[in-house]
């Protein structure tokens, strides 16, 4: 890589635009950037860094990249032609400007912008201008990250002096961002996170295992013991199981025992069952033969009353051959009853005419009677059809009335029709008129309520703007002062900055500036010296100002425009008239929008009275054609009324009417029916009754009863018969039972044997099946024990199988983990595998740089590498110098200042070719190195100069970055930073 040439603009310190042509300065192989602290030397390397990476180095990474001293319309920009992998490319980078607006106060902020450009064929072409593409494409060109750039192409001398004097840990950090061995590092905290894992799983399992075990003890009782062991520790698992298959031969044992104590003790009751039963048995015969003496005694005791139940039943068996012949009489002694009660009921029916009058006659008189009855149905069909007319005529009178009412009615509505129908049709177009006048209201409405409102705004955003343009005049001066004030702090701090410098100082230790150990003359600091916070305190109030102002004119910006918009709209016109007009415009609307709303009910309103109006004369007319049809049939009606009245006169006769008339024959012919039956069923009902007694008395004497009365008396009806016969039968079956049982050979036996002792032997057996109930809860206790213990052994055996494949893979991560973090005892240097790769790249750096400290120094000093511990740290990567005058190899912090600075040097430039090396070879032809030579002889300057000027040999360029004085005399080539109160300049001359 060779760079060509720097365009800067506003960046860092300088206010204006400046080039650097690092062709004509790398010309000669060595050139020297110089200038007064704080000019901005380091400013032209963050500019080359800027403008290939896009950001400038670690420490000034989050500072401000534009000038303060660069004018409002000047944008920040950075340009820089190179030569990398032989292409010839331009970098153009523009970071983030907030500049003021074009039209208006306040400012806006453009985003930042990137091109890339390459020479081909004699011109500049496009290749991107996306930021992401254009960062790829230079990382992938160059072949190294920023922080590589910085340390190999930008060599601070002041960050190898401490790397040479740092131990491991620091060595570590400042390799592994050079190299890029974070996947060695991700590998270690890989196996690390695996072991962590893999170990939780374990535990895991092991914790799982030993609830297993403690389920396992207290199914087991006092039978199992646990291993006093933790999750985790080896040998965990075999115990568990080891105590399992303990416990669980142990309780095979005791439900073995359980099955013996349950046999017995279920013998044990089979014999007290058997005894019990005997008992039983023996007792219930006792019982059973006392029973039956008792009953023997009870039947001789009632043995009277069982002779006289026989006679009763005997005398009852004679009694039932008269049985019929007493139904027979008392069934014709009934009837015979009945017929004589409704003859007596018919006759007092009857007129006395007919008090004597037998059962022919009395049918006679009944016949007669129907005859007349029959001669009447013709004079009842004209009485009915004379009520028909009556009801006819009266029905034609009531709607002769309600026909005269409808049309009183219907004359009276229709005289009034054409004065509603006016009203009606003026309604009408009145709420039409209001519904257009509404309409053409609604249209000027809106607005006039929008010009309302933007007047409203119109005031209030007048008195805001007056408000906000004091506000910004306000803060603009607020600014101007503070801005001032922090310039007038900054100049005082540089023109005191020696001093400041020098506060810092230490005898021994090498100056910041230009590197010398002995410090004979520090400046000292003067009253009313401003010191670093006191310039930062005052730059942070100028640009707290400075957004204060920006903001304010901002606000004010928006509140004119806001304004301009709302006059506009609004006009000139004062708010209270364009009220006043908006009151009016909405009363004026809703005026008409009421009167507007009573037309539709006015429409309906006149639809039904048209439609009343069709009614009422359809009515009319349909009553006056009733009343003429009505008129004919009256007539008619009264003609034959007039001709049936004639004829039900003569049909009547006393009575009222020819119903009452025939309903008066009906009764007295049903009468006289019913008399003449019931006379001649009481003469054959006696006639009944006389054969009946005769039979009776033939039945009794052939029964041997001396009367009907005493046969009838022993007579048993179906009850007592039945009740009598149970007795008989009962007596009969107890005294048969009672002989059996006294004649049974075991009953009278056990009668024979003492009283049964029935309690003993029942709690005899009691207690023998409590003790089976007991015996048989052990036994399934011992069995619920064995089931458990053998469910949990392969429960706990299937968890360790399963648990070992994972704990394989945790030993095997265990020892992989504990190897690369340096921790495993096969790790003798308890060197971490990042710092094993590290070693590796440390060891060529040291040859590397060698090559350099060996003529730098005469060839007195050599760089080596080691990777012995370093107290109770870690090995790996320990720098030691051997010096050939002693022959001793020592530690790299035992060098002197200027020893340091050749060494720091020598090892920049090492690691320079092998990071090249490492990014693939890519040929750096320009280097820069940042100060250090203040603390060197002449002729160890000399050496070192000549071993820098030894790089032209393969064609590269080192720049000097030193405010050294005498190295301006030795380097011809040269770039000077001047400062000034605008900003810092750029001189570049010499070849």
């Amino acid at each position: 890589m060779r760079l060509h040439r720097l365009d800067l603009t506003a960046f860092g310190p300088f206010g204006a635009s400046h080039s650097v042509d690092f062709d004509a300065l790398s010309a000669a192989g060595l050139f020297l950037l110089h200038g007064p602290t704080g000019a901005g030397k380091t400013s032209v390397l963050d500019a080359v860094c800027y403008a290939l990476y896009g950001s400038v180095p670690g420490a000034r990474l989050g500072t401000n990249l534009r000038s303060d001293h660069a004018a409002p319309g000047t944008r920040t920009s950075v340009t820089l032609e190179l030569t990398v992998a032989g292409r010839r490319l331009e970098i153009t980078r523009q970071p983030p400007w907030e500049r003021p607006k074009k039209r208006g106060a306040g400012t806006t902020l453009d985003k930042a912008q990137t091109w890339l450009r390459e020479h081909r064929s004699g011109a500049w072409k496009d290749l991107s201008r996306s930021h992401q593409e254009i960062g790829e494409e230079i990382t992938q060109l160059l072949g190294m990250s920023r922080e590589q750039f910085c340390q190999v192409v930008l060599l601070p001398q002041g960050d190898f002096a401490r790397f040479l004097r740092a131990d491991a840990e620091a060595r570590g950090k400042l390799l592994g961002r050079l190299f890029d061995t974070q996947r060695f590092a991700d590998v270690e905290k890989r196996l690390a996170e695996r072991r962590r894992t893999t170990q939780a799983g374990v535990h895991e399992g092991d914790a799982a295992l030993l609830a297993d075990a403690h389920r396992m003890q207290q199914a087991a009782g006092d039978a199992m013991e646990l291993p006093e062991l933790t999750p985790g520790e080896p040998g965990l698992a075999e115990a568990v199981l080891s105590a399992a298959a303990v416990a669980r031969s142990t309780a095979r044992e005791q439900l073995t025992i359980a099955h013996c104590r349950l046999a017995a003790a279920e013998s044990a009751q089979a014999a007290a069952d058997r005894a019990l039963e005997d008992v039983r048995e023996n007792a219930r015969l006792q019982r059973r033969f006392a029973e039956a003496r008792e009953r023997a005694l009870l039947l001789q005791e009632r043995s009277d009353d069982h002779r006289a139940d026989t006679e009763r039943m005997e005398r009852g068996r004679k009694a039932e051959a008269v049985a019929p012949a007493l139904e027979l009489r008392d069934s014709a002694e009934a009837e015979h009853r009945r017929a004589a009660a409704a003859e007596a009921h018919a006759r007092a029916l009857l007129p006395d005419t007919f008090a004597d009058a037998g059962a022919p006659g009395l049918a006679a008189a009944a016949r007669r009677a129907a005859e007349e009855l029959g001669g009447l149905e013709s004079a009842r069909r004209a009485e009915q059809r004379l009520a028909d007319l009556v009801a006819e005529r009266a029905g034609l009178d009531r709607q002769e009335r309600a026909d005269e009412d409808v049309l009183a009615e219907a004359d009276t509505w229709l005289a009034e029709w054409d004065t509603v129908r006016a009203a009606l049709q003026a309604r009408i177009d009145a709420a039409q008129e209001a519904a257009t006048r509404a309409e053409q209201l609604a249209v000027q409405r809106e607005p006039a309520r929008r010009r309302l409102d933007a007047a409203v705004r119109r005031d209030r955003l007048a008195t805001e703007a007056a408000a906000a343009q004091q506000q910004a005049l306000a803060s603009a001066d607020h600014a101007v002062r503070a801005r001032t004030h922090w310039l007038d702090l900054k100049e005082q701090r540089l023109n005191g900055i020696a001093a400041e410098l020098a506060a810092n100082l230490r005898d021994g230790e090498a100056c910041a500036v230009c590197g010398a150990t002995e410090h004979p003359a520090p400046a000292r600091r003067v009253d009313g010296h401003v010191d670093r916070d006191t310039e930062e305190r005052a730059l942070a109030a100028s640009q707290r100002a400075e957004e204060t102002r920006a903001q304010d004119e901002r606000r004010l910006g928006g509140l004119r425009e806001e304004l301009a918009a709302a006059t506009a709209e609004a006009g000139d016109a004062p708010t209270a008239r364009l009220t006043e007009e908006a009151e009016e415009l909405e009363r004026r609307y809703t005026l008409a929008r009421s009167e507007a709303s009573g037309l539709h009910p006015a429409h309906e309103e006149l639809r039904r009275a048209e439609a009343e109006h069709r009614r009422r004369t359809d009515a009319r007319q349909e009553a006056a054609l009733r009343s003429a049809s009505r008129a004919a049939r009256r007539d008619a009606l009264d003609r034959e009324r007039t001709a049936l009245e004639g004829e039900l006169t003569e049909a009547r006769g006393a009575l009222d009417s020819v119903a009452a008339r025939a309903a008066q024959l009906e009764r007295q012919t049903v009468l006289l029916d019913a008399a003449a039956e019931a006379a001649r069923a009481a003469e054959d009902a006696a006639q009944r009754l006389k054969d009946a007694d005769a039979r009776l008395a033939d039945a009794a004497f052939r029964a041997g009863f001396d009367t009907p009365q005493a046969a009838a008396g022993a007579l048993l009806d179906d009850a007592a018969h039945r009740t009598l016969q149970r007795r008989l039968d009962a007596w009969q079956t107890e005294e048969a039972a009672v002989r059996a049982v006294l004649a049974e050979a075991d009953t009278a036996a056990a009668a024979q044997r003492p009283p049964a002792d029935l309690v003993g032997a029942e709690q005899a057996a009691a207690d023998a099946a409590r003790r089976v109930r007991e015996a048989a809860s052990a036994r399934d206790a011992a069995d619920r024990r064995r089931t458990e213990l053998d469910r949990l052994s392969r429960h706990a055996a299937a968890g360790v199988r399963k648990l070992a494949p994972l704990r394989e893979e945790y030993d095997r991560v265990a020892r992989l983990a504990a190897l690369t973090a340096g921790t495993a005892a096969d790790n003798e240097r308890k060197m971490r595998l990042e710092s094993y790769v590290l070693a590796a790249r440390l060891e060529q750096v040291a040859a590397a740089a060698t090559v350099r400290l060996r003529r730098m120094s005469s060839g007195r000093y050599t760089l080596v590498h080691s990777d012995d511990r370093s107290g109770r740290g870690r090995s790996g990567l320990g720098l030691h110098v051997v010096d050939a005058w002693t022959g001793r190899e020592r530690d790299t912090s035992t060098l002197s200042g200027g020893e340091t600075f050749f060494a720091s040097l020598a090892l920049a430039l090492g690691l320079a070719d092998v990071v090249t090396d490492e990014a693939g070879g890519v040929r750096l032809d320009t280097l820069f190195i940042d100060e250090g030579f203040g603390s060197l002889d002449d002729q160890t300057l000399d050496e070192v100069l000549d071993v820098l000027d030894s790089l032209r040999e393969r064609d590269r360029s080192v720049g000097i970055v030193s405010h050294v004085p005498d190295l301006r005399r030795r380097v011809h080539a040269q770039l000077e930073v001047v400062k000034g109160r605008s900003g810092s300049t750029l001189r570049q001359r010499g070849h």
